[in-house]
């Protein structure tokens, strides 16, 4: 593989400790991809979607981790949303085990690092 991707990853809030795991992975020097934080650490503001929007153009691609908590998050779902109207990839890998949400329009798979890995690479 040649450089390193830069990746937004859109989760929702009450899937935060997943996302740090997926952080954690991000920072092994072996990772392909660099991490990009956009979580919302205070309430929403008038220039929040600005400001996603802009990282997300300047992402190479989207990872979501997609949980039941997906399904009632409106900020993870105009992230997905908006990716897909700036022609980012966009790859669901599911948050937890035992947790097969759906999201439609969202290509999801098992969290493994191969899974991850390949994504990268088509980007």
């Amino acid at each position: 593989m040649a450089s390193k991707k830069t990746i937004f990853v859109a989760f929702a809030i009450e899937d935060e400790r997943q996302r740090d795991f997926l952080k954690g992975q991000s920072l092994n020097t072996k990772s392909p991809f660099e991490y990009i934080d956009m979580s919302v650490k205070e309430p929403y503001d008038t220039n929040w979607k600005d400001r996603v929007r802009t990282r997300i153009k300047r992402s190479d691609g989207v990872i979501a981790l997609i949980s039941k908590n997906s399904l009632t998050s409106s900020g993870q779902k105009w992230e997905i949303a908006c990716a897909k109207e700036e022609g980012k990839k966009v790859l669901g890998i599911w948050a937890y085990t035992d947790d097969r949400t759906n999201v439609q329009g969202v290509l999801t798979v098992v969290w493994t690092w191969k899974a991850i890995e390949d994504f990268i690479d088509s980007l």
